[in-house]
């Protein structure tokens, strides 16, 4: 047994973990964040995607071992403290960006690190479809993830702007 420590959403957790557990495991079973999917276990589908350190990972492939000390984020702690939804969030939700929504807590968290990112003028559709490919969707045909990503980033510049006022 190996003894982590590590912050999630804002949390200090502490466990006692086989050495091979993997971080989407311990987010699941230890922390009952059952958000992040376990969709292929070979990192292929991003159904698993979370924050290490303001990084997207997929945690289907990291050793919570690994994350000593870390930051984690999971799609259950971008939420405001007031319990409304982040506006990307939003954005998939107004759009329709889902349709099962196996994938797309997965695919909510890539896309903050894709905004975060990118310039304003290169988040166009055929950029994010780019940096999305490694977050598969099954259902939706992606047309209206883009547009989801498209309005959720101009929402988070809309709070940001307004925040700064």
């Amino acid at each position: 047994m190996v003894s982590v420590s590590m912050r999630v959403n804002g949390k200090a957790v502490q466990a006692e973990l086989d050495p091979r557990t993997l971080l989407l495991e311990f987010l699941r079973r230890d922390l009952g964040l059952t958000g992040a999917h376990s969709g292929c276990d070979t990192s292929q589908c991003g159904a698993c995607v979370v924050h290490v350190d303001g990084r997207s990972v997929k945690s289907c492939t990291v050793l919570a071992a690994s994350c000593q000390d870390a930051d984690v984020l999971t799609i259950e702690g971008i939420s405001s403290q007031d319990g409304s939804l982040h506006p990307m969030q939003m954005a998939f939700a107004d759009n329709h960006g889902l349709q099962c929504g196996f994938c797309t807590p997965g695919m909510i968290m890539a896309s903050l690190e894709l905004v975060r990112l990118l310039p304003k003028d290169e988040l166009t559709p055929e950029r994010i479809r780019h940096e999305l490919h490694g977050n598969l969707c099954r259902c939706t045909g992606y047309q209206n993830i883009v547009r989801a990503v498209i309005d959720g980033a101009r929402a988070m510049r809309e709070k940001a702007e307004a925040a700064n006022v």
